[in-house]
């Protein structure tokens, strides 16, 4: 899957786009300029029960959801199978019964309509939604992105399709997994983050004095398991049974300032490291589920004006997992020729860097 960096053809698509690396089913179609013509995602509501996603139970809905919704999207799109210049379904990171579902469907279309399937990497997905021609942001080459969510917290130069820069990660959680976890040790349910910042609304930031790991380190890697084991030993000295409402709101705001100011801190070291490498370019793009957190955003915001960079952060319904951003991360591959084989299969690890050239 290698080809040259220079566009063979302004124009391709449209694109039909597959998600299923998680727990949302999506499907999305792009024309070829990017515009979004149809998109729609079941999210799965029976994981709550179990506090977290089933893989099993997962790989089962996709099977179950998928057909119905791209028929949906293409319907609406008024566009039948052959009139697709591509299909595009994340083929990895993921859950390995997702990802298989998803790609299997897409390589399926794609063969029976004698049309190119592109395989995504739905890191790169995220890394190029700041290019969609809808969010009206200047996304060009290279440019910062900080990718924070349940399952992935990374900082990547991203330097054209195809090619980024690892510059730092996480060594253990997520931050998204932290607040998940965090909120289940208050006994909020699962998903946790936005049930976890409404109650820190109520509560003070500098109520406990919550470690802020690696804050100043050198580097931009992140490590929030340290301070998951910190608000679980707090809380376990409670008696047991709910925390008084109070309680709870001030273990959930100090948690939340103390993820917030370490991800700032990283944020800055990445700025600085990714501006020795390209001087001229001044563009933080943050994307992932976390990224919609109010805290979090003012931080980085305070950062990038520090630092003399822009901020950017896509729509909410952009930054978690969705369709739209693997039809047009198909697109932006199209373009350069980048296709691939049915033989190629999803992967449950697929770093960014092996996309490179």
């Amino acid at each position: 899957m290698q080809g040259s960096h220079a566009p063979q053809e302004p124009i391709v698509g449209p694109v039909l786009g597959i998600e299923s690396s998680c727990d949302d089913t999506a499907a999305a179609v792009l024309a070829g300029d990017g515009r979004v013509l149809a998109e729609a995602v079941h999210s799965q509501a029976a994981h709550a029960a179990f506090g977290g996603v089933v893989p099993e139970i997962a790989a089962r809905a996709h099977l179950a959801y998928l057909p119905g919704l791209v028929a949906d999207v293409m319907a609406k799109a008024g566009l039948g199978f052959r009139d697709l210049g591509g299909i595009a379904a994340s083929s990895g990171p993921g859950l390995i019964g997702g990802l298989i579902v998803g790609s299997g469907f897409a390589k399926g279309a794609a063969m029976a309509n004698g049309v190119p399937y592109i395989a995504i990497n739905h890191l790169e997905a995220h890394a190029l939604t700041a290019r969609l021609p809808e969010l009206a942001v200047d996304a060009t080459f290279p440019y910062l992105l900080l990718l924070i969510s349940g399952g992935h917290c990374q900082c990547i130069a991203v330097e054209g399709v195809g090619r980024h820069v690892r510059l730092g990660g996480t060594i253990d959680d997520a931050a998204g997994e932290a607040f998940d976890k965090v909120a289940k040790l208050l006994g909020l349910g699962w998903p946790g983050g936005p049930a976890l910042e409404k109650l820190a609304a109520e509560g003070s930031p500098t109520a406990f004095a919550f470690p802020r790991p690696l804050f100043g380190r050198a580097g931009c890697d992140f490590s929030f398991s340290g301070l998951k084991t910190a608000v679980a030993n707090v809380v376990a000295g409670f008696p047991a049974g709910a925390l008084p409402r109070q309680v709870a709101a001030d273990i959930a705001a100090s948690f939340q300032a103390a993820v917030a100011s370490v991800i700032a801190d990283r944020a800055a070291h990445a700025m600085a490291d990714f501006a020795e490498r390209h001087s001229a370019a001044k563009l933080l793009v943050v994307a992932g589920g976390v990224a919609a957190n109010g805290a979090i955003r003012a931080g980085l915001l305070a950062a990038c004006a520090k630092a003399g960079f822009r901020f950017a952060a896509p729509p909410l319904k952009y930054c978690t997992d969705n369709a739209v951003m693997v039809a047009w991360a198909g697109l932006e591959r199209l373009r350069f020729g980048l296709v691939d084989g049915m033989n190629v299969a999803p992967r449950p690890r697929w770093p960014l860097a092996e996309l490179s050239a």
